[in-house]
């Protein structure tokens, strides 16, 4: 009875917060719209904190246990294709999981300032495998002059949040996602993140990655 309880009250709070983000709930909310005593809610729950936290740490959970078995089915010999694989994962996991995509983004770009340190927590494990994918990719890949690997993969884990939006917006208004438009982005955004898009003036030198260029 007990853990029926508390997955009940956790059902509605990842509705709420994963439609509505942080700021908007709050516990007497979640209480009223979906029929749960004040008693049993601070039984199981002391604030609206802690619920917040909760929907937070089982998102990233489940979203390190998707990106774990799915990580494993990327091509192997194409690095090219893997990292577009990669950055693709996050946008199937929202697609099957759409309140969990509220949680991931209150969190990620929204998230309540007394908060941040537990929030940062608990997006580690995912951080941590995003780091370790990208680092055995970039060990197969033949990198530009004056690049190291470790720097590599940060810019590709800074590049995924940019990838997702992009690839998500074409998914967006009535009926179903156009899977294919997403498809399509995705192998043009990954084609620009991994070689650019300008041409070099002739005559002009590397630009050493470790320079600051400009003011």
């Amino acid at each position: 009875r007990k853990r029926r309880s508390r997955e009940e009250i956790y059902r509605v709070a990842l509705e709420e917060f994963g439609t509505n983000g942080y700021e908007k709930v709050t516990m007497e909310r979640i209480c009223t719209r979906h029929n749960i005593s004040k008693g049993m809610m601070y039984h199981y729950y002391a604030n609206k904190d802690e619920l917040f936290l909760l929907c937070v740490e089982r998102t990233y959970g489940d979203m390190k246990d998707y990106l774990e078995r799915e990580v494993a089915q990327l091509p192997q010999q194409n690095p090219v294709e893997a990292i577009k694989g990669f950055f693709l994962l996050r946008e199937g996991f929202f697609q099957r999981n759409p309140l969990q995509q509220g949680i991931f983004e209150a969190a990620a770009f929204r998230p309540p300032n007394h908060l941040l340190e537990q929030i940062r927590q608990l997006q580690a494990p995912v951080r941590a495998l995003n780091g370790r994918f990208l680092q055995g990719l970039m060990e197969r890949c033949q990198l530009r002059p004056g690049l190291d690997q470790e720097r590599v993969a940060r810019y590709l884990e800074m590049a995924e949040a940019m990838f997702r939006h992009s690839c998500h917006s074409c998914s967006q208004g009535p009926g179903q996602p156009d899977l294919h438009r997403v498809l399509e982005r995705a192998g043009e955004l990954t084609d620009f993140i991994l070689f650019g898009v300008l041409r070099q003036p002739a005559g002009m030198g590397e630009i050493s990655p470790a320079t600051p260029q400009g003011n």
